[in-house]
């Protein structure tokens, strides 16, 4: 399949600019993959289509306030660091993007916050957009952490167009958010609310965590027609044993496994064995999925509606059937849900 293959007309009131007032009112679609139907419902009734016994896997992910503004050495220009990933915690090195970067060149400082307390030298340009920064920071690691919090924006995607409001630093975060190191939310997770799990706990669904800390290489346009010679990012990904143990009972057992999100989808991918059942894992990957794609652990899904060419439209299609997340995706633009990272969910079963 090609890129263009990937491609909608979606209009532009239909990305989220907020989210749903209660996380588990919010729209849902259900697909059924053997029926080719498609079903309406909120996102709480998801409950009805899960019995004792059937799995659910989370990414238990925690988005850190990536966002920085500072201001450039003499010209006082304002710019927009994003926080990528730290490459050295003893030497306060980080990976970041910056905005505008044509401004920014090696051996530039840039100086945060009101008392410009916190100061950054450019010592790389990794690549056209990024670059590698060392803070200059004198106090503990501890310490360098809680500045950069403090002066950290909750990274909202770039198609938000309003400024961060207090309420986004719990609504960009799953409920059950724990492992920091993402700098974009597991959208499909912010749908749960306590309420819900608790429901499902008791109807006997278990729940396996795995950890993928999303980067920003999960939303990088794809620029070449030919889908095999896109490379993804790498993000790091952790897979323990408890997470395993829960999935490969499920599949021994034939239980419904959903993977929720897309990100739970590209970990649980990444570690299958030669059995196909799922392994532990620790490290990276830059799994990419794309029709056709033969999948192994999660025979359900849920996920939230993507952007016109994303990667993420293309995982969706490869576990859906492509001419089937049309229909469903032509249906959802008439039918008004809302899309992106504030949008409604999808539950393919």
């Amino acid at each position: 399949m090609k890129l263009s293959d990937f491609n909608f007309e979606l209009p532009e009131e239909l990305l989220a600019e907020f989210p749903a007032e209660n996380r588990d009112e919010s729209r849902l679609m259900v697909l059924n993959r053997e029926k080719r139907t498609i079903e309406h419902h909120q996102f709480k009734d998801i409950i009805n289509y899960f019995d004792e016994g059937d799995v659910m896997v989370l990414n238990n992910t925690k988005v850190f306030p990536a966002r920085l503004f500072g201001n450039k050495e003499k010209t006082g220009a304002r710019i927009e660091v994003f926080l990528l990933r730290e490459l050295n915690e003893e030497q306060r090195l980080w990976d970041v993007l910056v905005d505008p970067a044509r401004k920014i060149r090696i051996g530039n400082k840039l100086y945060f916050g009101d008392d410009d307390s916190l100061v950054a030298e450019v010592i790389d340009n990794t690549t056209s957009r990024g670059r590698t920064l060392r803070f200059l920071f004198d106090g503990s690691y501890e310490e360098f952490r809680k500045k950069l919090k403090q002066l950290g924006e909750t990274p909202l995607p770039k198609y938000i167009k309003r400024d961060p409001v207090p309420e986004d630093k719990t609504r960009y975060q799953t409920i059950y958010a724990k492992n920091e190191g993402a700098v974009a939310a597991p959208t499909a997770g912010m749908h749960f609310s306590k309420h819900l799990l608790k429901r499902l706990e008791i109807k006997g669904i278990d729940l396996a965590e795995l950890t993928l800390h999303v980067g920003l290489g999960t939303f990088n346009p794809v620029e070449v027609e030919d889908l095999s010679k896109h490379k993804m990012d790498s993000e790091e990904l952790i897979i323990e044993q408890n997470a395993v143990d829960i999935v490969n009972a499920a599949l021994k057992s034939k239980r419904r496994i959903c993977a929720v999100g897309t990100t739970v989808m590209r970990g649980l991918e990444s570690s299958v064995s030669s059995q196909n059942t799922l392994n532990t894992y620790q490290g990276w990957t830059h799994k990419f999925i794309f029709p056709p794609f033969d999948f192994s652990i999660a025979n359900c899904m849920i996920t939230n509606f993507h952007t016109p060419k994303s990667t993420l439209l293309m995982m969706v299609s490869a576990f859906a059937d492509p001419d089937f997340i049309k229909e469903a995706y032509d249906v959802a633009v008439k039918e008004k849900y809302n899309f992106y990272s504030y949008g409604d969910a999808m539950l393919i079963i």
